[in-house]
């Protein structure tokens, strides 16, 4: 028979069990007050009143929280704290489930095991802005029409620039638009291993035969397939099958194809079919949109010109800037009030990422070493068409992205006159326009900075 089990009383078993591994006033100073808020993706949120108690809790009670309620289910797979004003029963009331064996399953909220997504990348959730929005744009064609535009979709950037949230997105679209398409999530990682275990117990053909009975594969930083020539073979024959009976294929990694070393030329050939999208790092009005949306989420007040100042400062990845925002609302909890904009700026010298720093030497190597040139070439007076373009690179990085003056970039790049460093410049802005080999070529050493 079925019974209605809520997680208040899956809190309170647990109590019990944690009342007995520590001391009381420990205890009651500590748990009062505490409970189950929800749960989501099979991590159990609880309910505090301050952040000092959440701070504590995580610190020094973790480990016995997750055992005591793992021993209640042992589906549970971690625990968050969070700070919620909301009244206890009401939560309660709301996060009643019914379970068939007399124990309350958290089996909705896994990722799900038949094709590897995480519920929590969607859409709703997914910031667009001026750095993404070509991406976002040949995601949303694809959900019309999988397997028919835009195939393979190879999505490239820097760690933390959103191309996971966007590929996982898609999956789970269209699994919401298309009931009858089969999708599977899978990392190159992944991929691999299972290839190995395949081979290792003679059951290469069982892979074979479950990776093309998908609609739609999406693989997640294909890099790591580099130098492995078995494994790139095994899905290049995959590839080919999927692609001749319009099966939509996407994939991400952190360069561009071309540009990924040990990776097969017939892989490169069949990545370059399709569309290749670069996912640069955020520009300011897209840092300022992704800080809002954070800052909107955890319900805290900050004035515009402090979000304006936070997306100058910190010109990192995505990741930086919820860090950043995580951090703000920790003071602000703890304070129990609005954060001043001096406080702010202090916050931030102590949390945020310093803006990267790099001499002209090094970048003379980095961009030497990418066009396989001798440094010092880049210093000559030679005009060798194989060291104009890189000696140009060289120049206009240095004045674009460290604001270094012409005279001086002249002076440290073999002692040339001002008037070539800005031809030079100029001339890599207008090939930009124009050449996108030039513009791939560039992100890559950028990353390398």
């Amino acid at each position: 028979m079925s019974t209605s089990i809520d997680y208040k009383t899956l809190w309170e078993d647990t109590l019990k069990k944690i009342e007995l591994d520590i001391s009381r006033p420990n205890f009651k100073t500590w748990f009062k007050d505490t409970f189950i808020y929800k749960c989501d993706n099979g991590i159990i949120q609880i309910g505090v009143p301050n952040a000092f108690v959440r701070d504590w809790l995580n610190k020094k009670f973790n480990k016995v929280i997750l055992k005591n309620l793992r021993e209640n289910h042992d589906n549970i797979r971690s625990v968050e704290y969070i700070v919620s004003k909301l009244e206890k029963d009401r939560v309660f009331e709301k996060n009643k489930v019914e379970d068939s064996t007399n124990s309350f399953s958290l089996s909705d909220y896994y990722i799900n095991k038949e094709d590897n997504l995480n519920p929590r990348y969607v859409f709703d959730n997914f910031v667009i802005g001026p750095f993404n929005e070509l991406a976002f744009a040949a995601s949303q064609a694809i959900i019309k029409q999988p397997g028919i535009v835009y195939n393979p979709l190879f999505i490239y950037g820097n760690t933390g620039h959103g191309k996971t949230h966007l590929i996982q997105s898609i999956g789970n679209q269209i699994k919401k638009n298309h009931a009858d398409k089969k999708v599977y999530y899978i990392t190159s990682e992944q991929y691999y291993s299972e290839y190995i275990n395949a081979v290792q117990a003679n059951k290469v053909t069982q892979f074979k035969e479950k990776y093309r009975k998908y609609d739609v594969i999406i693989m997640d930083d294909i890099q790591f397939l580099s130098k492995k020539e078995k494994t790139q073979e095994e899905l290049f024959h995959l590839f080919n099958t999927l692609y001749d009976n319009n099966k939509q294929i996407i994939f991400s990694s952190d360069q561009h194809p071309n540009f990924i070393p040990g990776l097969e030329d017939r892989l490169k050939s069949r990545f370059n079919q399709g569309m290749i999208v670069d996912i640069p790092k955020p520009d300011h009005e897209s840092r300022i949109a992704i800080l809002r949306s954070k800052v909107n989420k955890n319900e805290i007040n900050i004035d515009d010109k402090i979000i304006d100042f936070l997306a100058q400062t910190i010109e990192g990845n995505i990741r930086e800037l919820e860090g950043t925002v995580n951090s703000i609302v920790c003071q602000t909890q703890l304070k129990g009030r609005t954060l001043s904009f001096n406080e702010i700026k202090n916050l931030i010298k102590n949390t945020a990422k310093p803006k990267k720093m790099v001499s002209v030497n090094e970048l003379i190597k980095i961009v030497s070493d990418f066009f396989n040139i001798e440094e010092k070439s880049i210093c000559d007076k030679t005009r060798r068409k194989e060291v104009v373009k890189p000696r140009q690179i060289t120049m206009y990085i240095l004045r674009e992205d460290f604001q270094i003056s012409y005279p001086t970039i002249g002076e440290k790049l073999g002692g040339r006159d001002h008037t070539t460093v800005i031809h030079s410049c100029d001339k890599i802005r207008r090939d930009l326009e124009i050449d996108n080999t030039l513009l791939q070529q560039l992100n890559q050493i950028r990353s390398m900075l």
